[in-house]
């Protein structure tokens, strides 16, 4: 909690890469498996509720993880798209705490999030008080991302494979957003994972 604001976060982990033939979620960067990194990240910070979306090879996945404060939910339907763990998700943080003004959107696989990027995520949203705040990398927008109360709704009701950009496109909803050096930085191959290497 920030104040009186009520913030929670959902760390998305179902997804799989089928070229990499093992998850993702547990490649390991600086000692640690990515998904840790990204909990680690969340357990740093006060938020009211931390929910985990776990979905392909969650049992693998669970028992290399320090679950801590997360709530573990899983997406049994995580195959047909994001927009299915974004959706449960929600629905899952707000069975937690049901008076959350904001929830922020965390993925599994961002090697170079910190904890001072979400503070400045948090901040920038609740200082121009937008329906949403995304990160900015490469010319694209994307996760992290913070949402208000006003967008929980949509959240919950996007398709199969609609990621919360989705958002973006509505015209109804105005957004901020923030410099994310790195944030595009994906690991889906084996030359994925040796390139991490190199950068630790």
């Amino acid at each position: 909690m920030i104040g009186k604001t009520k913030i929670g976060v959902i760390v998305l982990a179902a997804g799989a890469s089928r070229r990499l033939g093992f998850p993702k979620q547990l490649v390991e960067f600086k000692g640690k498996p990515l998904l840790q990194h990204s909990m680690d990240v969340a357990e740093s910070l006060e938020f009211d509720c931390r929910i985990l979306m776990l979905g392909s090879k969650a049992e693998t996945i669970g028992k290399e993880l320090k679950i801590r404060n997360f709530t573990i939910v899983i997406n049994e339907q995580w195959g047909l798209g994001m927009g299915t763990s974004i959706s449960k998700g929600v629905s899952a943080a707000l069975n937690a705490k049901s008076d959350l003004d904001h929830i922020l959107i965390l993925l599994s696989d961002q090697p170079f999030v910190t904890k001072e990027k979400i503070q400045e995520l948090i901040r920038i949203q609740l200082e121009n008080k937008k329906p949403a705040t995304f990160s900015e990398y490469t010319g694209e927008v994307g996760v992290p991302a913070i949402f208000s109360k006003e967008t929980f709704s949509d959240l919950m009701m996007l398709k199969k494979d609609q990621g919360a950009k989705k958002l973006i496109l509505d015209e109804k909803i105005s957004f901020e957003t923030i410099k994310f050096e790195g944030g595009n930085f994906d690991v889906d191959t084996a030359k994925d994972v040796e390139l991490l290497k190199q950068m630790e």
